[in-house]
């Protein structure tokens, strides 16, 4: 869901107000001050005067004082105050301008030697026998510029120390100074700045919503729960894979509660000052306690909540580690108050430390997966509120074509839908521009301007035409929805689209009939051309972790047994494999032979089809892309009566089959032969996952 527009409160600042950038001030400051001075010091310059003039106000008996400035090579003529009121050295005063402050000199001989200037001094007194003739000084006049030469290094080391002083404390706390480096940068939402997003506008988390809800409520209603001598939780966990709205939640419940909420990111407490992250944590602490009953939610919390003693070395002080153990000690520690509650969002809970998940810390821990096809029709329907749409849009079907999306990805799904329509000057979006979008979603940009050869198109016909051949005569293979060979993405050529089954258990027969239709392309090339392609690598590389997961993670191999591989909490730091070298050789060559039956039972079954690879291969050539329903026509109805996700969840029995459908299931083909992975022996828990 698109974020409210909302007003952050930064704490020790009252009112969520930006903070004035001090720093450029000072910086303006400083600049018009030295310009000031110069302009203010030019100004009190007297005016420049020849020694003849000069020799006739010294007969006069004007002169007051004369100054031999003697590292400038000038020197200042000072008339005395009635010779000042003559008119005849009026103009020359008036030239001083309106900033003069009268303490300069009134008049300058520039460009002229000390020992020359003293000489005519002293020849011009003899000569006119003056008696009360001024005797010169001798003084020393600095100005800015050499003040600045002479200290400005220094002064620019102190200024670029403190602008990174300040850059490195981020401006955090009041004034954001050197000492408030260890001052929480959490946001506060209170009464003043609430968060505008409900649980209204969570959809597809029914069961999360719930969890979460009854914190809300025991924060707003407590007598509800102690008078059954319950106790309000401490602590929340949410976890789940990315894009499917843990953030969001979070958010949701800073719009509802009616308490204090404290928003912040575990990289928040990282820095690289020793002893910054503990100390910003005591402080976050210290906060929400003042502002008891609250709620504290750190999102991303394994940037510091990672296991402890995994990778460092003897003897070192990690940092991380001294801020987590002041976060445990701080939730769940000897002197913990009530009254603060904190939630937390992660999406990799396997590296988290089991201190920080024990009960008294996190006493639930919310999984939020990605939505089933109920919860995604939820979700596009609170997504196409804001979307002018046309008639034909149907958020169910929408659901049906977007297996294994993430709220994040079916947000995104319409975003594009409309940007299309937009594109075309349409006036509502309507469902070819849906579509579109989970195509462009799916398999990337489409490439109109690509140029393939003949040859090439010809191969990548037979490839996909093999695929939805393959899948259309295996009973357990996901019913076909659409094939293409337009061009998308970086490397793809063409692609199969399917529509998995909404289900997490898998048996043996339908992990190998998936294989068989995976390797259908390469099939399909042998047999037709006798030799085969570099387009097979995707198919390739997910048919080596299939046949790897039925050995080493799900014990489907009569051969190795019972026996799972599989490490569940993805030990980074593990360098032996769980089995000896003989076992090792055993699986592989397990691998292998289940790799090689599927293939064979492929290329029996697409010879025996053959007839139906050249009529759909020759129709991909043509039309480029074929639905469904054109399979239907061109090489009969599938002989299998099993009912799609769609159809059971809209009670059509197969009557409301949309024939335009797309899912995440996808095939694809590699023109330029890249270097080829290495395969992944070591394959994740697939139950769940739909391709």
């Amino acid at each position: 869901m698109p974020d409210t527009p909302r007003k952050k409160n930064i704490i020790g600042k009252p009112g969520g107000g930006k903070r004035p950038n001090n720093q450029v001030w000072v910086f303006i400051s400083l600049i018009i001050l030295v310009f000031a001075i110069s302009f203010f010091t030019n100004q009190d310059a007297g005016t420049p005067v020849t020694i003849a003039k000069f020799e006739g106000m010294l007969k006069s008996g004007d002169v007051q004082q004369v100054v031999v400035v003697t590292d400038k090579g000038y020197v200042e003529v000072y008339l005395k105050p009635e010779a000042k009121q003559n008119a005849k050295y009026q103009p020359d005063l008036e030239k001083k301008g309106p900033f003069s402050f009268g303490s300069g000199p009134d008049y300058v001989i520039e460009g002229i030697e000390r020992e020359y200037f003293l000489k005519k001094y002293d020849e011009f007194i003899e000569k006119q026998n003056i008696v009360d003739a001024p005797t010169p000084k001798f003084e020393k006049r600095p100005n800015v510029m050499d003040f600045l030469g002479t200290y400005g290094f220094l002064i620019l080391i102190i200024v670029l120390f403190w602008f990174m002083m300040r850059r490195m404390t981020g401006n955090a706390g009041p004034g954001g100074q050197i000492f408030n480096i260890g001052k929480s940068r959490a946001a506060l939402f209170d009464a003043e700045n609430k968060v505008k997003i409900t649980f209204d506008n969570v959809a597809g988390l029914d069961e999360a919503k719930e969890e979460v809800r009854e914190i809300v409520e025991f924060l707003k209603n407590p007598s509800k729960f102690t008078k059954l001598g319950g106790k309000i939780p401490k602590g929340a966990l949410l976890v789940g894979p990315p894009g499917t709205g843990k953030t969001l939640l979070a958010k949701a419940v800073a719009g509802e509660a009616a308490v204090p909420f404290f928003s912040l990111s575990g990289s928040d407490f990282v820095e690289m000052f020793v002893g910054v992250g503990a100390a910003r944590v005591r402080d976050l602490f210290k906060q929400a306690k003042e502002k008891a009953p609250c709620i504290v939610f750190i999102d991303e919390i394994d940037a510091i909540g990672r296991s402890r003693g995994k990778g460092q070395m003897p003897g070192s002080n990690d940092e991380r580690e001294n801020t987590l153990n002041s976060l445990l000690v701080e939730m769940d520690g000897f002197a913990t108050d009530s009254g603060v509650i904190i939630l937390a969002a992660t999406n990799r809970p396997d590296v988290l430390d089991n201190a920080l998940l024990r009960p008294g810390r996190f006493d639930r821990q919310i999984s939020i997966d990605k939505p089933d096809i109920v919860g995604r029709e939820a979700i596009f329907k609170v997504h196409l509120g804001p979307i002018k749409m046309s008639k034909d849009i149907d958020a169910k079907k929408l659901s049906a074509q977007t297996p294994g999306f993430a709220g994040a990805e079916i947000a995104n799904v319409c975003n594009e839908a409309a940007l299309i329509a937009a594109r075309r000057d349409k006036k509502a979006v309507d469902m070819q521009d849906f579509q579109d979008a989970i195509d462009r979603v799916i398999g990337g940009l489409e490439k109109k301007n690509k140029i393939i050869s003949p040859e090439e198109k010809e191969i990548v016909a037979y490839h996909e035409a093999g695929h939805a051949v393959a899948g259309w005569f295996l009973e357990h293979a996901d019913p076909l929805v659409k094939v293409s060979i337009v061009p998308r993405g970086a490397a793809a050529l063409g692609y199969a689209q399917y529509l998995p089954k909404e289900q997490f258990l898998y048996q043996t027969e339908q992990l190998i009939d998936e294989m068989c239709m995976t390797l259908g392309g390469r099939a399909a090339e042998q047999i037709i051309f006798g030799k085969i392609s570099t387009g097979a690598l995707s198919d390739l590389e997910r048919v080596t972790k299939v046949a790897y997961s039925i050995v080493t993670v799900y014990g489907m191999n009569d051969k190795i047994g019972n026996v799972s591989f599989y490490d569940s909490k993805q030990n980074d730091y593990a360098f032996n494999k769980p089995y000896s070298e003989a076992t090792a050789k055993v699986i592989d060559e397990e691998v292998k032979q289940i790799i090689s039956d599927a293939y064979s039972r492929t290329i029996t079954l697409l010879t025996e089809k053959r007839e139906q690879l050249e009529i759909l291969a020759k129709e991909l050539l043509k039309k480029e892309i074929i639905f469904q329903s054109d399979l239907e026509g061109l090489i009969g109805e599938r002989p299998f009566e099993k009912q799609t996700t769609y159809e059971a969840f809209t009670n059509n029995n197969g009557q409301d089959q949309p024939d335009k459908e797309a899912s995440e299931g996808k095939e694809e083909v590699v023109a330029e032969p890249p270097a080829i992975p290495a395969a992944d022996a070591e394959s994740k828990d697939s139950t769940k996952e739909s391709e």
